[in-house]
């Protein structure tokens, strides 16, 4: 009787436990509190009718009394499994699964005057010629559980078969000895099962709160890149030049990217992300343009130093640009990205470029990047007032210019990869003009 008081006190405590939890969680609605709290609660209840019944100190006085319980407790097991479908949200089914239980309690009602299903003698509770009758209803109840646990698990996204297999072991492994050896420990194998049932359902939940979340980013990243490339095709509009350009400094700065990784330089900043954000924002470089009218966007002679200080203008314009655009649809690390790359991609190594006259690594890796990429474009491209040079006057146009106007670390992966350039320059050219 020490084990069996035991196991009533762990269950009780154990759904305790679980109602204390369900009342604090913020994870569910009302409804399906009180659902999960009137399962807990008729365990307890049921468990404690079991030890009244079967604590060892039965008195004829006591028979009237110990019969209600027993009818009550005999009545509620079969309601565990529908309550505790309705606490996984299938308050329909368990709604309709009431009246399955009905029937259960009118069977226990009727029969408990006549001992059908069980009576008590001199030496306490005995089980009735007909105590399968309750045996079928608590069974099946179990088993509409196990069921509506695989019905709720097709509402989500992800499964868990192991959980499901494990809830019906650890019912089967309280039920058997019940009924073989007459070891009454199936409450607490009801109340495992519950506290498994209420983990695998939050479980569902929260894999499918973490699904609807990295759905919501690839959306948010798909409608980030929408609004770059409607912003470079807005750019190419005004400057077909220009758009060209943009299109392709960004396989540029990639490849100058992921060589630097292999390089071993600047890794501390350089990573897949990174790279991956630098080329998808590398078309922005220029949004500043947006600000610069179409008579000097579009001359079609070399600028005045007077319509070139305007020209300038567009990088400190970029960066304001781009935050006034992508603010609300971009995190911080993405958007401060895109605006350094904007706005400082005209400093020089040496200090002597715009808008801000940074030098060296104060300038931000990204536009340090950019800076070559769009030099050497701009180099091999055909401008309205110059002809393409050569890929390979190009590139000694950048070795000369490491640590004045380029960043010499770079300039050096620049040139140890010359081979990967001058294919990927060519291919880019060779696309310009669809030769």
């Amino acid at each position: 009787m020490t084990f069996y008081s035991s196991v009533i006190i762990m269950t009780e405590l154990m759904m305790i436990a679980m109602s204390l939890h369900v009342l604090h969680y913020s994870g569910f609605k009302k409804v399906q509190k009180g659902w999960y709290l009137a399962t807990f609660i008729s365990i307890m209840l049921c468990a404690a009718a079991e030890f009244a019944v079967h604590c060892g100190y039965y008195s004829p006085k006591y028979k009237i009394p110990l019969t209600v319980i027993t009818v009550l407790q005999f009545s509620i097991s079969p309601l565990l499994g529908v309550l505790f479908t309705g606490a996984l949200g299938l308050t329909k089914q368990a709604k309709f699964a009431i009246f399955f239980v009905s029937a259960s309690a009118v069977a226990e009602i009727i029969s408990a005057p006549f001992g059908f299903i069980f009576y008590f003698d001199q030496s306490g509770y005995q089980r009735g010629k007909y105590f399968f009758i309750y045996g079928i209803f608590y069974f099946v109840s179990l088993l509409y559980l196990i069921v509506c646990m695989v019905v709720v698990g097709k509402k989500f996204r992800h499964r868990d078969a192991i959980t499901i297999i494990m809830i019906l072991v650890i019912l089967v492994a309280g039920i058997l000895p019940m009924t073989v050896y007459k070891l009454n420990i199936t409450y607490i194998a009801v109340a495992l099962s519950a506290s498994l049932c209420y983990i695998y359902y939050n479980d569902l939940v929260q894999q499918d709160i973490q699904a609807e979340l990295v759905l919501n980013q690839k959306k948010l990243t798909s409608m980030q890149g929408h609004i770059i490339s409607s912003l470079a095709s807005l750019i190419e509009s005004r400057d077909t030049e220009t758009g060209d350009h943009v299109s392709r400094t960004g396989a540029f700065v990639e490849a100058l990217a992921r060589d630097a990784i292999k390089d071993g330089v600047y890794t501390d900043t350089l990573n897949e992300r990174f790279v991956a954000m630098l080329r998808t924002l590398a078309p922005m470089h220029d949004i500043g343009k947006i600000v610069v009218s179409d008579r000097i966007l579009r001359k079609p002679s070399r600028l005045t130093e007077e319509e070139f200080e305007q020209m300038k203008k567009h990088a400190s314009a970029g960066g304001t640009v781009i935050r006034d655009v992508l603010s609300g649809v971009a995190d911080e690390e993405y958007l401060s990205l895109a605006a350094d790359i904007a706005t400082f991609h005209h400093e020089k190594w040496n200090g002597m470029g715009y808008p801000a006259g940074l030098s060296g690594e104060n300038i931000p890796l990204s536009a340090r990047i950019m800076a070559i990429a769009d030099v050497f474009d701009a180099l091999i491209s055909e401008r309205c007032y110059k002809k393409p040079i050569p890929i390979d006057e190009a590139m000694k146009i950048i070795e000369e210019d490491s640590g004045k106007h380029f960043d010499p670390k770079l300039v050096a992966v620049f040139l140890r990869h010359r081979d990967d350039f001058y294919k990927l320059g060519t291919a880019e050219i060779k696309s310009l003009h669809n030769f």
